[in-house]
Formats: C-alpha cells, structure tokens, sequence
C-alpha cells in the first residue's frame, strides 16, 4: 500500500528528484517500505562538554544541511534531527542510490568534523522494511513521521561506520553490495573498511 499524499509538485534538488512518496502525508496513516537509516556522530557529547553552545549550534546546524542536501539529492528525505542524530529514509526503488549517499555522507562529515578539528565521526545505520508513515504531533501541529518495527531495529544496530541490516543488504545491486563484508552475529553488512563493532549484550 503506497503512502497517500497531499498534491506536492515533485521537486528537483541535486542529482535526483525528491521521490512523491516521501512528501508530507495526510493525518491518518499507511504502510509504506522504505530503507530506514540512523546517522549520529561519535564523541559528540564528550568534545562539547567544554564547547560553547552556540560555536556547537553553529557546526551542528551546517552539519545537518550538509546531510539533508545529501539525502534529498539521492531522492530521499530527512524525517526529523535531534542533537547530533539524524532519522532519514529513502524509497524502495532508491534503496541502491540511498545507500550510496550514505557512503557519500559518512565521508563529507568526516572531512567537515576533520577540517573543523572536531574528533566526532559519522556512524550509519540501516535497514529496510515497512513503517508506519503519516503526520504525527500536536493537533495544530503535525509533520511527517515514521515509526514501526523497522524503526526501532535500525536503531538497535551497531555500527563502527556505515552498516546495513540483511534486509537492506538484499535490496542492493550486486555491485554495491562488493563494498560490504558480513558480520555476525547478528547477521548484518558493514563498509570492507570498517572495523567490526565489538560484541554487546541485548539492548
């Protein structure tokens, strides 16, 4: 069942348009599959214990336009930003081009931290599968959401890097998924350069 929508034009920004079926929903809600991917950057919170706010507003807000300009360019959307963690998605037919922007990204906000000598590093997250998607939030005040079993499985996913659950794994093109190695357990795809995450309890 495809997500219903209000009447947006589809909009062109970058290299690709922004897919109809990630503009802003009507109140009530769909099941819609999507690639889900978490973004947040490590030692965040210890490098600006001793940072002014308002220098660490000022990075985090060109941080978050460097990833919303990335991910609607590869026809996904940005659902939402909290402190220095990001919720994306992108459509099923763009899972290949979504998980390729995702490796841009890990790099460009490697080298925007690098440059800004900041030593807090991009870690990605994702997975594929259906969500619920609609407007959610106060009565006079809803935006675009998703939430769901798929949801919450991205964000139980550990990551040293950029790393994809066996369901997003399955959904790529057999020459994106050379730039990945198994790791387990769980099963779960990680970048050949990254190290594998050290081995945690059930969270």
């Amino acid at each position: 069942m495809g997500l219903r929508l209000l009447p947006f034009p589809c909009r062109t920004l970058g290299r690709r348009q922004i897919d109809p079926h990630l503009e802003a929903a009507v109140s009530d809600f769909t099941q819609v599959s999507v690639l889900v991917a978490f973004v947040d950057l490590s030692r965040f919170a210890a490098h600006t214990e001793d940072t002014d706010d308002v220098a660490v507003a000022a990075i985090v807000d060109a941080y978050y336009e460097l990833i919303d300009a990335t991910v609607r360019a590869a026809g996904g959307r940005v659902v939402k930003f909290i402190g220095d963690a990001g919720l994306v998605v992108f459509p099923a037919e763009a899972v290949d081009a979504g998980v390729l922007a995702l490796f841009e990204l890990k790099q460009s906000v490697d080298q925007f931290m690098a440059e800004r000598d900041w030593p807090c590093r991009l870690m990605v997250k994702a997975h594929f599968g259906p969500v619920a998607a609609g407007s959610f939030g106060a009565r006079d005040d809803k935006r675009y959401d998703v939430l769901g079993k798929t949801v919450n499985t991205t964000a139980r996913l550990d990551s040293t890097g950029v790393a994809l659950s066996a369901d997003a794994f399955r959904q790529l093109s057999p020459e994106t998924r050379k730039r990945f190695k198994k790791h387990t357990p769980p099963i779960a795809y990680i970048r050949l350069e990254d190290q594998r995450p050290a081995k945690r309890g059930r969270r």
